[in-house]
């Protein structure tokens, strides 16, 4: 069973809550890593707390929310084994997943609604690894 973990900082903590919400709808579980409220936080804080509980197994996968997703992806993919995407359209979100295997997905809460930022962690928790020519190239990272 794969476990997923979200956090955020202080801009993206109310899209996070909202994630948190539609991932309930779906009778899924996530980990809340903080924060606990929307007051000023600095990102790499959690985006280091949710990269390391991720990469303690290759089942787990993570969602990252700040304002842009930016700095999340920088500071997620600064440890090994993460491969934080910062996902801002379908095809971005699904091809993170099937050619680059990523684990964590990092989403800008200025820059999507609710419904995009939501249908994007669908798709990106539904979407396999095709493996084949790109297993090659993620062994390189």
């Amino acid at each position: 069973m794969k476990k997923i973990f979200i956090s955020s900082d202080h801009a993206g903590y109310k899209l996070k809550e909202q994630i948190k919400k539609y991932l309930k709808t779906k009778k899924l579980i996530c980990f809340d890593l903080g924060p606990s409220s929307n007051k000023k936080v600095d990102y790499p804080i959690y985006a280091h707390k949710l990269a390391k509980r991720v990469k303690t197994s290759k089942k787990n996968v993570g969602i990252l929310v700040c304002g842009s997703g930016t700095g999340m992806c920088i500071t997620a993919n600064k440890h090994k084994n993460i491969r934080a995407a910062q996902c801002f359209n379908v095809k971005s979100t699904k091809l993170s997943r099937l050619h680059n295997d990523a684990n964590v997905i990092t989403l800008g809460s200025r820059l999507l609604s609710k419904k995009k930022a939501c249908s994007f962690v669908n798709l990106f928790l539904n979407t396999n690894f095709e493996g084949g020519r790109h297993l090659s190239r993620i062994r390189r990272i």
